[in-house]
């Protein structure tokens, strides 16, 4: 891959233009998904297996060759924010929605104008309390979401503020996670959420963890913005 300078030169180090297209991108994602779900498998494996310790030796030894094998053609650094010439914006590191990320769980973020949801499982790699999702965890994810509903609501911005109220364990799991613009002012928006549980037997929701968040255009973002508005206005 042939990575191009920054799409705005005062965007901060990570976002990247290249030349992939739709074609070349989901070629890639047809070998680079199942792998992240292999690793994402083996992971939930280390977390529970109880075999033998020389089993576990032998195992390991077999994962450093392979991850040698993925080094040999690495980035020097992370991912960042990459988007091509036919747009969309590729963050396959995000632990939360990167389709690289063996970490992510991920999430499939849905959009219904300004509403946006996730339905999710998140098994023992995620756990805190015995059985339940870790509270740092449900907040790395509420703070995804929320800032895809700022996104959605044509406000994006980065998080300035986040609250989190924990009501109830969150169990393991089937879960679901909510988010959606409250009120906007400027360069600030209010954005709340919460995740609550998925029963498969039909029975009502818990509501397990509550949000809110302040997200706050950046500096550089605005100033594209206004850029963008000026030629506007010089070509018009």
């Amino acid at each position: 891959m042939h990575y191009g300078r920054a799409h705005h030169p005062k965007a901060p180090p990570g976002y990247v233009h290249d030349d992939m297209t739709k074609t070349e991108i989901k070629e890639r994602e047809a070998s680079l998904v199942p792998l992240t779900d292999s690793v994402r498998r083996l992971v939930d494996a280390v977390v529970r297996t109880q075999v033998e310790d020389s089993v576990l030796d032998d195992v390991r030894s077999r994962i450093e060759a392979l991850t040698d094998e993925l080094l040999a053609d690495a980035l020097p650094g992370p991912h960042g924010v990459r988007f091509g010439p036919d747009g969309g914006f590729r963050n396959y590191g995000n632990p939360v929605v990167g389709k690289g990320n063996a970490f992510a769980p991920p999430l499939e973020v849905q959009r219904d104008g300004a509403d946006v949801w996730a339905d999710f499982s998140l098994g023992p790699a995620y756990e805190g309390p015995p059985g339940l999702v870790h509270g740092g965890v449900s907040a790395l994810i509420l703070d995804q979401l929320l800032g895809e509903a700022a996104s959605a609501g044509g406000r994006p911005g980065m998080t300035g503020t986040l609250t989190i109220v924990y009501k109830h364990g969150t169990p393991l799991g089937p879960l679901r996670g909510e988010a959606r613009i409250e009120s906007s002012e400027g360069v600030k928006s209010v954005v709340r959420g919460r995740l609550l549980t998925r029963p498969a037997d039909g029975s009502e929701p818990v509501l397990c963890v509550e949000a809110e968040g302040i997200f706050i255009l950046p500096r550089w973002a605005r100033e594209a913005m206004a850029a963008a508005d000026r030629d506007h206005v010089g070509d018009a």
